[in-house]
């Protein structure tokens, strides 16, 4: 776990929290928005106010509204206007960009109407005024008005140069009223990023809280396949916390009672070797060959299932540790070993994966080819486990079946190792029901064994991330012992 909590919360205190802070951030974001789009609404209202004052300022003589000045430009700066050289004049911003406005005042007859001559002076852009002075039914005021309202709505500093009909050029400066620096402080944008930033800050919250559950889980899921730790630390919720504990009193407990269980047995067969000894010896004494056989037998058969329950118990201990090892050289070493002594065991041979190609320009065959087979498999593993459990699926498929022939499928996660007799009176459902410790086939009395064979498999194979299943094979019963491969 690598996040740390400075003070453990229990989940539903968290939520709370969350719940809250969610809740505080989206109210916060909201005061900013409408705070920010009520202050814009009111700019641009005094802009458009501004507007239609200015309009009887021109038409009627009136005092210009308050923030705008207005003056008359001289003769030589008229006719510089007049011939629409309105970039030449003095006192306009430096470039000039100038969008020409024409606002006509509604009369009885097309011509009859009053003009207004405006020219927008700005340094950074052209303002799209024709979806504005081409409104009908509109005066020149509102018009105007506006103009004056589109002009606040952009950060500009702009100059009018205006004249009614006939009337003089007049020079309007209103940057105090629509200009940039007029505009209220918009904090539309901070109220948007300080709510992504409150989201980003809760989901990562929320994604951290689970992945430390997820965390743990996995690691509790691959305790027995990889070996674990004594006990495990969290840090995360207090409910965490707890299962943590809790789990770890679970496996102080299933440790001691699986080490008491070890050394009881351990104990048992150390205490038998004696008696058991002279059993043996005083056996010797018997002059009836049959008489002491059997005995002899009865003796090996209690001895050797003490040996296969310690053996069982140490499996379930997980005593050894796991290790990155090469699964094909440890079969192919096992399989060795069986044919040195003449037992009828053979490796069976890993054919190479045939792929298919496209076709060419030049023939409509496809072409095939063979994907070289890797020299090793390697998989995370405990050697002498699986050992162990390879070897009682092999003796199984000698006793039950006459022959074993070991083989191994691998795939990117995974790794199964067959073995398939020659032919068993047992079914898939027979086999499958003596897995359990102690369970043995309908032919056990012909047959050596305890019945904990296929149980410490099926355990080895739990411990490897896998399992232990049968099917139908070409000659016989097939043993598939599946592990995972990291």
């Amino acid at each position: 776990m690598t996040r740390r909590w400075p003070v453990p919360l229990r989940l539903r205190t968290l939520g709370m929290l969350l719940c809250l802070a969610a809740f505080l951030s989206g109210v916060g974001a909201s005061v900013l928005w409408f705070a920010s789009s009520r202050a814009w609404d009111r700019h641009l209202e005094r802009a458009f106010i501004a507007g239609l004052n200015l309009s009887e300022t021109l038409q009627q003589g009136l005092a210009p509204p308050e923030g705008v000045l207005v003056t008359q430009l001289s003769p030589e700066q008229a006719a510089l206007a007049g011939r629409g050289a309105f970039s030449r004049l003095d006192g306009l911003p430096r470039p000039s960009f100038v969008t020409n406005v024409s606002l006509i005042e509604p009369g009885p007859d097309p011509v009859s109407g009053t003009a207004l001559s405006l020219a927008i002076v700005s340094d950074s852009l052209q303002y799209p005024v024709a979806a504005v002075v081409s409104a009908e039914g509109q005066g020149v005021a509102q018009k105007l008005a506006s103009v004056t309202r589109l002009l606040a709505t952009y950060c500009s500093e702009p100059i009018l140069v205006a004249r009614l009909g006939d009337g003089d050029w007049l020079r309007i400066d209103g940057t105090a009223v629509w200009g940039c620096g007029a505009g209220p402080t918009d904090y539309r944008l901070l109220a948007l990023f300080l709510s992504l930033v409150a989201l980003v800050i809760l989901v990562t919250m929320v994604a951290d809280t689970s992945a430390q559950f997820d965390r743990f889980a996995r690691a509790l899921r691959d305790r027995r396949r990889l070996g674990g730790p004594e006990s495990y630390t969290a840090d995360g919720p207090e409910e965490l916390r707890e299962i943590v504990s809790a789990v770890n009193a679970y496996l102080d407990t299933e440790r001691a009672q699986l080490e008491k269980r070890a050394v009881v047995l351990s104990g048992i067969s150390h205490d038998l070797g004696t008696p058991a000894t002279r059993l043996r010896l005083r056996a010797a004494l018997i002059p009836d060959p049959a008489l002491r056989e059997k005995l002899e037998a009865d003796i090996d058969r209690m001895t050797g299932m003490i040996e296969s329950v310690l053996t069982l118990t140490r499996s379930e201990i997980n005593a050894e540790a796991p290790r990155q090892l090469s699964l094909n050289s440890l079969v192919e070493a096992m399989v060795d070993d069986y044919r040195d002594t003449g037992r009828p065991v053979e490796l069976l041979a890993r054919a190479a994966r045939i792929v298919e190609g496209g076709g060419s320009l030049f023939s409509a065959k496809r072409g095939h080819g063979a994907l070289p087979r890797p020299d090793h498999v390697l998989v995370v593993g405990r050697p002498l486990s699986l050992q162990r459990a390879v070897s009682n699926l092999i003796d199984n498929a000698l006793k039950y079946g006459r022959r074993a022939i070991v083989g191994i499928e691998a795939s990117v996660t995974h790794v199964v190792i067959t073995v398939e007799d020659e032919g068993s009176e047992m079914s898939i459902a027979e086999i499958e029901a003596v897995i359990a410790p102690f369970q043995r086939g309908s032919n056990h009395g012909s047959i050596d064994g305890f019945g904990l064979g296929l149980t410490i498999v099926d355990t080895v194979a739990e411990q490897h991330g896998g399992r232990l299943y049968f099917e139908e094979g070409a000659h016989g019963l097939r043993a598939c012992l599946q592990i995972q491969r990291g």
